[in-house]
């Protein structure tokens, strides 16, 4: 697992939106990139952080951050959990795992004691030239915009 720390070039990546159009990092040079890792879409935790990350967006929006959501769900799932919650931000289809496994989220987990392969919860951000400014390992999903709007106050 890649164990990638606040100062590194991000990885690049390829994937689509829950609108079918391909997304690159590249694509998202020149502007602070909120990138957030989730499980899986309309889950109990993986909803109260869209919900949050989606009420906090205009005052992240005028911090210049952009919001970009990954997770191993499809193109049409992702489109349903943006219509059903009114996300007003990107989600990438991350069906093969490989933008999840760039960033060292695709891990081992365990649930009544059994394993298996899944998404480590986990945001990223990425400045505007490309290099990781701050990571969350420890999201509190209900209030996860804030969590990053106060990291940059202290």
């Amino acid at each position: 697992m890649t164990q990638l720390q606040v100062g590194d070039m991000a990885p690049d990546f390829k994937s689509t939106t829950q609108d079918g159009e391909q997304l690159t990092l590249a694509d998202l040079r020149g502007q602070r990139t909120i990138l957030y890792f989730y499980p899986k879409d309309n889950t109990s935790g993986c909803t109260l952080e869209a919900k949050s990350l989606r009420d906090g967006k205009a005052e992240l929006t005028r911090m210049g951050f952009r919001i970009v959501g990954v997770s191993p769900d499809s193109e049409k799932s992702h489109r349903n959990f943006c219509d059903k919650h009114e996300l007003n931000f990107t989600l990438l289809a991350d069906t093969d795992h490989s933008v999840c496994e760039a960033y060292g989220v695709w891990a081992e987990k365990s649930m009544y004691g059994r394993k298996y392969m899944g998404v480590l919860r986990t945001t990223f951000v990425i400045d505007a030239e490309g290099r990781i400014e701050k990571i969350f390992t420890k999201v509190d999903t209900k209030n996860h915009y804030q969590q990053i709007i106060d990291s940059y106050k202290q």
